[in-house]
């Protein structure tokens, strides 16, 4: 048995997939369940998911040739790309959802304008903490993802992830205390 067909280490898979399409089985098989169960969680039909999943790995196989390994998982490629399929998705069925009915709109005046500010200065104290508690807050709170999803995608483990969330929450609350006293 040669080295290369002992050789199970992610790297090894993708430059084998890369030269051999056929052997992106071994990848797929690896990866599946994750990227379907990250799917799943964002658009709660089934049959939408395994379709959704399907077109992230017709996707990955498409890019794969000019995938480069830097040493983040693979599998956080795979999310990132199962992340931009969603999000078309939601696009596409966005542009295909009726426009309301202008008679059943909420009056624009019933709109809280103490709301509106409040989220504007949220926005503004986001922008004002450091970069990756800020990547951290925005992937866990406007992304809805899990701490394991943002690690995976960060390249970090998930107590450093944890930590990260902890103290930029620490920071904001200090600030919006600030800013209301």
């Amino acid at each position: 048995m040669s080295r290369r067909e002992t050789d199970f280490s992610e790297p090894a898979l993708i430059r084998a997939a890369q030269e051999d399409s056929s052997r992106f089985g071994d990848l797929y098989e690896r990866h599946v369940d994750h990227v379907y169960a990250f799917i799943a969680r964002r658009v709660r039909d089934r049959d939408l998911a395994e379709d959704l999943t399907s077109d992230v790995f017709h996707r990955a196989l498409t890019f794969l040739p000019r995938y480069e390994w830097r040493g983040a998982p693979f599998g956080a490629w795979l999310l990132r790309i199962a992340a931009n399929v969603v999000a078309d998705k939601g696009k596409q069925a966005d542009r295909e959802r009726p426009l309301p009915d202008p008679e059943h709109l909420p009056d624009p005046d019933e709109a809280s304008l103490e709301d509106s500010e409040r989220r504007a200065q949220l926005f503004r104290l986001v922008a004002a903490i450091p970069a990756d508690q800020q990547r951290v807050v925005l992937l866990r709170f406007t992304e809805d993802r899990t701490i394991r999803e943002i690690a995976a995608e960060l390249g970090r483990t998930e107590g450093a992830v944890k930590q990260l969330q902890f103290r930029a929450l620490k920071s904001l609350r200090a600030r919006l205390g600030e800013s209301d006293g």
